[in-house]
C-alpha cells in the first residue's frame, strides 16, 4: 500500500469521533437532566413530582454513560498476530511500520508480548507492565545518552550514572532472557505517528510470542484477545498449517464468536528456488487454510475464505520499503524474482485488512454501546414523560384546589360582612333590652325606698359625728339593697341573653375558621358581671337634714303643709337676709310664687284675728281659752315626744324625699351604661371571632400564593421535562444516523 493513499482506517476515526461526540453530548444532557431530577426531588413542595426511583434511574446513567464513554474513548482498532516461532510475526509489523520497530531475526526472537500504537510526540519510548517508566526505544539513542554522560565534567561524582535506557530489543528479544518478562508478559512500544501512517488512525498492533513456546494458551486469549478484531495467523510457506496453530484459534474461536481471522503465508519468496511447484503449493495451502475457515472453525464462507489468505515475504517488502524511506531504489539489494508480485499481494493483504478492520471494528467497538446509549436515551425519555404527566396531574390537583380556596376566601369574606351586620343589630337590640330592664328595675327600686330606709337599723344620736355615720351607713346599706335588687331582676337574664348571643356568634363563625385556627378557638370568658354604679353617695352628697323641733300647728309647718317643704323655705327666707344669701333656688317664677303665698297667709292671718274678736265676742273668752289651752296642750305634747326615735324618722322621710328624686335623676344615665357594659362586652367577643376570621382569611391567601407558586414550579418542571424529552428524541436521531451510516450495511 502506498503511504500516501488515503487510508481506510480513516472509516473507523471518522466513525469514532461521531460517536465520541453524541456521546459527550449525551452525558452533558444526563447530567443536566439528572441534576434536574435531583432538584425536583429534594423540593418539599413537589413531593410525588419525582421519585426515589427515578433520581436513582437518571444518576445511574449518567454514571453507565460516563464509563462508556471513557471506554469508547480508549477504544481502538487492534489486529493481533499470532503463529509458530520464526515465522515472521513481528516481520510482518515491521513491515506494515514501515521500520525495523520490533526484534526479529532468525530463531526464537519475541520472547513476550509486544502492543505498538501511535504516540503524538517525537520521541519513541516503550512502557512495561512493571513499571510505567518511560523507556527509550532506539538504541542509537541509547548509546548517544550513555556517550554523553560519560562526559560530562560538571557530573557529580557523589551521584551514581543514570541508568542507561533499554530498548525494545533489550527488553522483548529471547535471547535476552529478561527475568522480569515472561512469555505472559506485555511491552507497550509507543511509536510517533508522524513517522507511521499507519498509526494515525487508532490502530494497535499485537505482536506474540510463537503459539509452540507455551501451554498457557487460554491464559492469553484472555489477556490480550478478546478486544482484538483481527487476528492474523503468520505461517511460513515451506511448510504446513501445525497443529498448534490450529489449537490455539479452535480455542479462540470457542472464547470469541467468529473471530476475524486472515492468514499470510510468508516467506513466499522461496517458491523461487522451485517455479515448477509454485502453483501447486499455492493451492495446498490456499485449500488447507480455507478448509481451516470454513469448515473447521466456520468463522467464514468458503467464497469468502480465499480472500483472507495471502502470500508474502515480510522481509521482502520491509527491506524494500526501508531503502525508499532512505531515498533509494525499492528493488535494491538482493530481491529474489517475482518481487512486485509479492508487494502487491502484500499491499493488498494491508488494502484488505484496513478495509475490513476499519468496518469491522467500528461495529464490534461501537455497536453494542449505541444500543445501550440507545437504551438509555430511552430510560431518561420515560423517566421524563414520567415526571411530565406526573407534573401535569399534580398541577391539575393545585390549580382545583387553589380555585377551591379561592372560593373559600370569597365565602369567608361574604359571610363575614353578612355576619358583621347581623350581629351589630343584634347587640344594639340587647343594649336597648339591657338599658330597658335597668330602667324599669331601677325605678321599681326607687319606689320602694321608704321600705329599704324603713328596714335600717343603726345607733343614732343628735350629735353632728353620729349623724354623719349615721348617714353614711344609711347610704350604704340603700345602696347595697338596690344594686343586689338589680342584680336579682336583670343580671340573670341580662347574661343569659349575652351567653347566648356570644354561642350565636361563635357558631356563625366557627364554619368560617379553618380547622387549625378551630383548634385554638376558646370559649368566652365567664368572668362578666354587670355592674351598677350608682354613685348614691355622691348624688346625696348635698343631704342637708332638718331634725330640730316643729309644732305641727306652727306657722313654719302650716306653710310647709301649704306649699311644700322646698318652696316654704324659699318664702320664708325672702323675711331673712341671711337666709336669701345662702339660698340656691334659680327659679324666679318660684320665688314670686311663695312670696305671694306669705302675703297671702298673712293676710289671712289679719282676717282671722279679726275673725277672732268677732268669735270671742260671740262665743265668750271661756271658749277661747279652752281652745288656747288644747293649743298649748298640743305643743306640749308634741314637744314632750320629740325623742331620737322621732328626730331618726323624719331623717329618714327627709332622706328618702331627697335620694329619690336624686336617682330618678339618674335612672337614664344608669340604665344606659348597663346596656354599655353589654354592647362593649358583645362587641369585644365579636372583635376576637373576626379576628379569628381573619387569621383565616391570611391562611387562605397565604395557600393561595403557596398554591400559585407550586403551579409556576410544576409548569416549569413540564416544560423542563418536556425539553430533555425532545432533546433525548435528537441524541436518539444522532444515534440512529450513526448506526445507518457505520452499522448497518457492512
Amino acid at each position: 500500500m502506498d503511504a500516501g493513499d488515503p487510508s481506510p482506517l480513516r472509516h473507523f476515526v471518522v466513525a469514532k469521533r461521531s460517536i465520541t461526540s453524541t456521546f459527550d453530548q449525551l452525558l452533558e444532557f444526563v447530567k443536566d437532566g439528572s441534576a434536574f431530577v435531583d432538584e425536583a426531588w429534594r423540593s418539599d413542595d413537589l413531593a410525588q413530582v419525582v421519585l426515589e426511583e427515578q433520581r436513582l434511574e437518571m444518576q445511574s446513567c449518567a454514571t453507565k454513560l460516563s464509563a462508556i464513554r471513557d471506554v469508547v474513548l480508549r477504544r481502538h482498532m487492534k489486529v493481533a498476530f499470532f503463529g509458530r516461532t520464526s515465522n515472521g510475526k513481528s516481520t510482518v509489523i515491521n513491515a506494515m511500520l514501515r521500520d525495523r520497530v520490533l526484534p526479529s531475526g532468525i530463531g526464537h526472537t519475541t520472547n513476550c508480548f509486544l502492543r505498538v500504537e501511535g504516540t503524538d510526540g517525537d520521541e519513541a519510548f516503550l512502557t512495561t507492565e512493571a513499571s510505567g517508566d518511560r523507556r527509550s526505544v532506539s538504541v542509537r539513542r541509547a548509546r548517544w545518552f550513555q556517550r554523553e554522560f560519560r562526559c560530562l565534567d560538571e557530573w557529580d561524582a557523589h551521584l551514581p550514572p543514570p541508568p542507561p535506557p533499554q530498548t525494545v530489543n533489550q527488553l522483548a528479544h529471547a535471547l535476552h532472557m529478561d527475568p522480569t518478562l515472561d512469555a505472559g508478559s506485555l511491552v507497550k512500544v509507543f511509536w510517533p505517528k508522524s513517522r507511521c501512517a499507519l498509526l494515525r488512525d487508532d490502530l494497535v498492533l499485537m505482536d506474540s510470542p510463537g503459539t509452540d513456546v507455551t501451554q498457557e494458551l487460554d491464559s492469553w486469549i484472555d489477556k490480550f484477545c478478546l478486544d482484538a478484531d483481527v487476528f492474523v495467523l503468520v505461517g511460513n510457506a515451506e511448510s504446513t498449517l501445525m497443529n498448534t496453530e490450529k489449537l490455539f484459534f479452535h480455542k479462540v474461536s470457542e472464547r470469541i464468536s467468529k473471530p476475524n481471522i486472515f492468514v499470510l503465508h510468508n516467506r513466499w519468496d522461496a517458491s523461487v528456488s522451485e517455479p515448477e511447484y509454485i502453483e501447486e503449493v499455492r493451492r495446498q495451502h490456499l485449500e488447507r487454510c480455507v478448509s481451516f475457515l470454513a469448515e473447521e472453525l466456520k468463522v467464514v464462507g468458503l467464497e469468502e475464505a480465499a480472500g483472507r489468505i495471502f502470500f508474502v515475504s515480510a522481509r521482502e517488502v520491509l527491506s524494500s520499503r526501508m531503502q525508499r524511506a532512505q531515498g533509494m531504489p525499492e528493488t535494491g539489494g538482493a530481491l529474489a524474482e517475482g518481487f512486485h508480485e509479492r508487494l502487491r499481494e502484500f499491499q493488498m493483504f494491508e488494502r484488505t485488512f484496513e478495509e475490513f478492520i476499519s468496518q469491522s471494528a467500528v461495529k464490534t467497538k461501537f455497536e453494542q454501546h449505541t444500543v445501550r446509549a440507545w437504551q438509555i436515551a430511552e430510560a431518561i425519555k420515560a423517566v421524563m414523560d414520567a415526571i411530565n404527566i406526573a407534573s401535569a396531574d399534580k398541577k391539575i390537583f393545585c390549580l382545583e384546589e387553589r380555585e377551591d380556596q379561592r372560593d373559600r376566601l370569597d365565602f369567608v369574606r361574604g359571610q363575614i360582612n353578612r355576619l358583621s351586620n347581623n350581629v351589630k343589630e343584634r347587640i344594639r337590640s340587647l343594649t336597648d333590652d339591657t338599658a330597658a330592664k335597668v330602667a324599669t328595675a331601677l325605678s321599681d327600686q326607687i319606689r320602694s325606698l321608704p321600705v329599704l330606709v324603713d328596714e335600717f337599723r343603726a345607733d343614732f344620736s343628735s350629735t353632728q359625728e353620729t349623724l354623719e355615720r349615721y348617714k353614711t351607713k344609711l347610704l350604704q346599706h340603700v345602696e347595697e339593697r338596690i344594686v343586689s335588687g338589680l342584680a336579682h331582676r336583670c343580671s340573670v337574664a341580662v347574661l343569659r341573653d349575652i351567653r347566648d348571643a356570644q354561642k350565636h356568634m361563635i357558631d356563625s363563625v366557627r364554619p368560617l375558621l379553618s380547622q387549625s385556627v378551630q383548634d385554638q378557638l376558646t370559649s368566652p370568658s365567664a368572668s362578666f358581671e354587670l355592674t351598677y354604679d350608682l354613685g348614691l353617695a355622691a348624688l346625696c352628697a348635698d343631704f342637708r337634714e332638718n331634725i330640730e323641733f316643729q309644732f305641727s300647728l306652727g306657722w313654719t309647718a302650716l306653710v310647709t303643709r301649704f306649699i311644700g317643704v322646698a318652696n316654704a323655705k324659699r318664702a320664708l327666707s325672702s323675711s331673712d337676709p341671711r337666709l336669701q344669701d345662702n339660698s340656691t333656688f334659680k327659679d324666679e317664677m318660684l320665688v314670686s310664687i311663695a312670696t305671694g303665698l306669705i302675703s297671702v297667709t298673712s293676710r289671712a292671718s289679719m282676717t282671722v284675728l279679726v275673725i277672732g274678736g268677732v268669735v270671742c265676742r260671740s262665743v265668750g273668752w271661756r271658749v277661747i281659752a279652752v281652745s288656747l289651752s288644747l293649743y298649748g296642750l298640743l305643743y306640749l305634747y308634741e314637744k314632750l315626744t320629740w325623742t331620737n326615735a322621732s328626730r331618726e324618722r323624719v331623717l329618714k322621710q327627709q332622706f328618702v324625699e331627697h335620694a329619690a328624686r336624686r336617682l330618678r335623676a339618674v335612672v337614664p344615665v344608669s340604665s344606659s351604661a348597663c346596656g354599655q357594659q353589654v354592647c362593649k362586652e358583645l362587641s369585644s367577643t365579636f372583635n376576637r371571632l373576626t379576628q379569628r376570621v381573619d387569621l383565616s382569611e391570611a391562611e387562605l391567601e397565604g395557600n393561595i400564593r403557596q398554591l400559585s407558586f407550586r403551579i409556576q414550579r410544576l409548569e416549569n418542571i413540564q416544560r423542563r421535562s418536556k425539553a430533555f424529552r425532545n432533546r433525548a428524541t435528537e441524541l436518539e436521531t444522532q444515534l440512529e444516523t450513526f448506526s445507518l451510516r457505520y452499522l448497518q450495511g457492512h
